[in-house]
């Protein structure tokens, strides 16, 4: 799968590059209703639940 990502290109220019990340994360930690609520995702016209894109916070000054 990594490979055919990173083999990813399109007409206009865009390259694509993947890493597998083989670190292991700890199961089961929970996020709350607030905290998903704080991030800034807005999904695409197209199927939404996989295609979307996650904005970064702004610093608070």
């Amino acid at each position: 799968m990594v490979e055919l990502i990173g083999a990813t290109t399109t007409k206009t220019g865009l390259k694509v590059e993947c890493a597998l990340d083989t670190r292991t994360y700890e199961k089961g930690v929970k996020v709350s209703d607030a905290e998903m609520a704080s991030l800034d995702i807005t999904g695409d016209a197209f199927h939404p639940e996989w295609n979307y894109t996650i904005k970064p916070r702004r610093r608070k000054a």
